[in-house]
């Protein structure tokens, strides 16, 4: 924080503990020597294990839904409501996180939620029709919804100020490598095995976390139930959420599909959206015990962070789906090599994030941010140069590389920001509201960028059909170059037909390759943006935890 903000009293509600009282200085004592009782990598490996099975889970359906829809009797649009039905729900539940953590405890809340999801997995993979399908994904985004935040709140608070920096990488790649291998290995168990094993291999995975959290995983002491809470459950905060992220996610998932704004189907879910977020914020900002502390927006570094996290997330969930698209639909790649192209990136994060949790502890948060900002913008200015038709696999292989090594920095940098300057009783929902901003941010600019490239495709193809007019002479040297070729193997009747097909062909694959180019070029301008964004962040002291005061 800034002097003039260190100065001001905290606002209401991020003094007290959980349980609503004030600590004592006994207590205070307590809290300030409160060790985990076994190593903290153990608990953080726990706790990313489950993390991990959960972000899975929100890609790896994606290439099965023909399948599923083949299997069940219903159409692959009726079958698109398998990934929609489970992110809906997993956005609800994401920034409760805090408010069910302060009822049941922050470890019962987190087995809860693991228990919910396996559970869910195992009624997924057993679904005899779509219908009960969908319920149970819904059941299952729900049980996944606490997993993420959670996860992260117990790394924040197992390990000392100087550490978290690189408990935070291992969080990364739970969150940055699991939306990438999703595809693939989805793919791989559809065409080797049967849909229904991408949501069996949860069971094992849930079982063991279910174990270990139990055994290994305890509440700090400022963590304190209180069950009272559930007597004044805000019902009518809940409503607002759940219609405005039901609205977003339908409105962003289905926009596409139905021309946006264009549908009548569209509009009103976008009017829930708009209507459920401006009554959510409304009425929990005077709340006294709200189900999302809205407050903490009032601390300027912390609501940059969710900004900067927004836009982060959507970078990469973006990136992730647009590098896929363009190989499978220009390339020809099959959805398993499309997946292996992605490989090589997975394998530099798994190298750059410790040294990247490392710097935290050495180097300002905004520093490694503004320079991961600045990485961004040279990786897709890059990409905007190298993508285009004639692309080979290591070439894709090796865009993939690029593109991974700035997110270690933004990622890591602006996680262990979003706690410098807020109590650590705060910590649950600080987690929450992080990872939403994230899960939000891609869920939009997956949506922008799409259609993006589509926008973008068509005004391309517009502009390369003036070029095939009857006076064009390049033109007419082609077609008739082609007319001849195609006749002599296909007669001459069939010729003309074929080559005029083929050059229009040629000019959609073209259009579309330089619809990828622009919005990468989009991205690296949004990049340069984001460096100016993150010079407003305070100068943290490296290694600083919650209630650390900030630098100028």
């Amino acid at each position: 924080m800034s002097e003039n903000e260190a100065a001001l009293p905290a606002p209401a509600g991020l003094t007290r503990a959980s349980s609503g009282a004030l600590p004592d200085p006994a207590g205070a004592i307590d809290s300030a020597r409160w060790k985990p009782r076994v190593n903290p990598w153990l608990i953080a490996m726990t706790v990313a294990l489950a993390a991990f099975m959960e972000v899975l889970d929100t890609s790896i359906a994606n290439v099965a839904l023909q399948h599923i829809a083949g299997s069940l009797g219903a159409s692959t649009d009726e079958a698109t409501w398998v990934l929609t039905s489970y992110l809906v729900s997993n956005a609800i539940v994401l920034p409760l996180g805090g408010w069910a953590s302060n009822i049941l405890g922050r470890r019962n809340f987190f087995v809860l939620c693991i228990a919910i999801f396996t559970t869910a997995s195992f009624l997924c993979g057993a679904a005899p029709s779509l219908s009960i399908l969908l319920l149970c994904r819904v059941l299952q985004g729900a049980g996944g919804g606490g997993l993420q935040p959670m996860a992260q709140a117990i790394m924040a608070d197992s390990f000392e100020p100087h550490q978290r920096g690189q408990a935070f990488a291992l969080y990364g790649l739970v969150a940055v490598l699991a939306p990438s291998i999703g595809p693939t290995l989805g793919g791989w168990i559809t065409d080797n095995f049967t849909w229904r094993w991408i949501f069996y291999i949860n069971i094992p995975v849930g079982i063991l976390a279910f174990i270990l959290v139990t055994r290994l995983v305890d509440d700090p002491p400022w963590i304190k139930p209180d069950r009272s809470l559930l007597k004044n459950i805000d019902y009518l905060g809940l409503s607002f959420l759940t219609l405005a992220m039901g609205g977003m996610q339908i409105m962003l998932d289905k926009g596409e599909e139905n021309d946006w704004f264009a549908s009548g189907f569209i509009r009103f879910f976008a009017v829930m959206f708009v209507c459920g977020m401006i009554g959510l914020i409304v009425w929990e900002w005077h709340r006294k015990q709200p189900l999302i502390n809205l407050k903490l927006f009032r601390f300027k570094n912390f609501a940059i962070c969710c900004f900067l996290m927004a836009l982060v997330g959507g970078v990469l969930n973006a990136n992730t789906v647009l590098q896929p698209e363009f190989t499978q639909q220009l390339l020809g790649y099959t959805a398993t090599t499309a997946g292996l192209a992605l490989t090589a990136g997975g394998i530099a994060l798994v190298i750059v994030m410790p040294l990247a949790g490392f710097a935290t502890s050495k180097i300002s948060a905004r520093t490694l941010a503004v320079c991961g900002f600045i990485l961004f913008a040279i990786s897709f200015r890059y990409a905007a140069v190298v993508t285009n038709l004639q692309m080979s696999f290591a070439e894709a292989s090796w865009l993939r590389v690029v593109q991974m090594l700035p997110i270690p920095f933004c990622f890591i940098s602006i996680t262990n920001a979003a706690y410098v300057g807020l109590p650590k009783e705060q910590s649950n929902q600080v987690a929450g509201l992080i990872n939403f901003a994230r899960n939000i941010g891609g869920s939009v600019l997956i949506a922008m960028t799409n259609a993006q490239v589509t926008s973008r495709a068509m005004w391309h193809q517009q502009h390369l059909q003036q070029n095939m007019l009857p006076t064009s002479i390049g033109y007419q040297l082609h077609l008739r170059a082609l007319t001849g070729f195609l006749g002599n193997s296909f007669g001459s009747a069939n010729g003309a037909g074929m080559a005029l097909a083929s050059i229009y062909n040629q000019l959609n694959q073209q259009a579309q390759m330089q619809g990828y180019q622009d919005v990468y070029m989009e991205l690296a301008w949004m990049s340069v943006c984001l460096v100016l964004l993150a010079f407003l962040l305070n100068k943290n002291r490296p290694g600083a935890g919650p209630g650390a005061s900030a630098m100028h």
